[in-house]
């Protein structure tokens, strides 16, 4: 049994503690607010059985003219974003040609397979049935060529990656999901996705079920993170802790701790946003509207609207134009209702130019591990990570778990 010490208190960062603590060590989180409050509980809550392919950046032309004139809801920028960004989008752009995509998919794909049964194990012993939707979702298209396209492509995705999705008509839509007033020119239903009608509080549940057992979670600043001796400490706001391992799972706040260390990491700041509708009919199955690059989730307390990603500088107040785009595109089928009150909920996607998690142990430092950069993916990925995290700090690390390893990724984190 090791004594370790777990930085971070989203989806990654607990379910790591679960993990860990499953193999007989003893964990202590350590993270600035209570588990689950940051990006883990704003995302679209989707444990994306789907997803083999990662979210490669636009290389053709019209796509990228779309983005840069701001005639795309699915990404906006501001010249600071970009330029705060460039090298690190540069990567992206040159990772995401088709046949370097391609190879970056199969281990992706191994990762997404076992996800959602990664979460089952946590989901039933922390009692949290109730907020798990298995129903799969839908990517809803008004534009007929788009949807074509997308029917299309679905015999190379099940073959190549075994993924279960049919595609259905605008009457078919119109009948699994009675909010749309009048059919699009067809859906794709992807059969195999869970949905999850409060993200923030699985996370807690998760939490909850690692403090039964024994675990320990502290307010503190892992930026105080230090080595002494052959242990790693930290302070937190009674004392400093101190144990043999540490891991960091700190999501989009890693890279200015790992600087202190001595590592450059190449992180993509992706921005994104919600805003709820309280009073908005319920969804049988979360939608992702293809036209306005929104997803729609019933979940307590409303129908949230999660946009898609915006680059832009750190600080500044939450861009809301994919947000208001939608909400006026969509009411020519749809019925939202009236918004929330109040300001809207922010966050940050940490995404490596590879589109790949960083899990494995760091370079330069002994008993210091990585685990952290997964994109659009930590609340579908955190558990399955999780696992072959525990795998590798046990020395018994499956081989085709190396690429996702920083010793394989100089390009990355150096």
């Amino acid at each position: 049994m090791s004594e370790i010490l777990v930085l971070g208190g989203g989806m990654v960062g607990i379910a790591t503690a679960l993990e860990l603590q499953a193999r007989g060590h003893a964990v202590t989180v350590v993270d600035r607010k209570s588990p689950g409050q940051e990006t883990s509980y704003g995302n679209a809550g989707l444990i994306q059985a789907e997803a083999a392919e990662p979210y490669a950046m636009p290389r053709a032309l019209p796509e990228i003219l779309d983005i840069l004139l701001g005639r795309s809801n699915d990404v906006v920028w501001s010249p600071r974003g970009v330029l705060s960004q460039l090298p690190a989008l540069w990567q992206y752009y040159r990772y995401s040609h088709p046949r370097r995509h391609q190879v970056l998919s199969q281990p992706n794909a191994q990762l997404i397979r076992s996800a959602c049964a990664d979460h089952d194990r946590w989901i039933s012993l922390a009692g949290a049935e109730d907020l798990i939707a298995r129903e799969g979702y839908l990517s809803v298209f008004q534009d007929p060529i788009a949807f074509e396209a997308m029917a299309r492509d679905l015999d190379r995705l099940q073959q190549r990656y075994g993924i279960d999705a049919v595609p259905l008509d605008g009457a078919e839509l119109c009948r699994a999901e009675p909010m749309f007033r009048t059919p699009p020119a067809g859906a794709i239903h992807w059969r195999e996705v869970w949905s999850c009608t409060a993200p923030g509080e699985l996370v807690t549940r998760y939490a909850e079920l690692f403090r039964r057992r024994g675990g320990t979670i502290l307010c503190g600043d892992a930026s105080t993170l230090r080595r002494a001796g052959h242990a790693w400490e930290v302070q937190t706001d009674a004392e400093r802790v101190r144990a043999e391992h540490a891991v960091i799972a700190l999501g989009p706040w890693t890279p200015p701790l790992l600087a202190q260390l001595g590592y450059r990491v190449r992180m993509i700041m992706k921005h994104g946003a919600h805003r709820m509708y309280p009073q908005a009919p319920q969804l049988r199955r979360p939608v992702f509207d293809a036209r306005h690059g929104v997803v729609l989730c019933s979940m307590k307390g409303g129908l949230r609207m999660t946009c898609g990603v915006a680059l832009e500088a750190s600080g500044r107040v939450p861009d809301v134009r994919q947000l208001d785009r939608a909400a006026s595109g969509l009411s020519a089928y749809l019925d939202l209702g009236v918004t929330e009150a109040g300001p809207i909920w922010r966050g940050t996607r940490p995404f490596l130019p590879d589109m790949l998690p960083m899990v494995g142990a760091a370079p330069r430092h002994d008993r210091l591990w990585f685990h952290f950069g997964h994109g659009h993916q930590g609340f579908t990925l955190g558990p399955t990570t999780a696992r072959h995290l525990g795998d590798m700090l046990d020395g018994d690390a499956d081989e085709a778990c190396a690429p996702l390893t920083p010793a394989h990724r100089p390009a990355i984190i150096s």
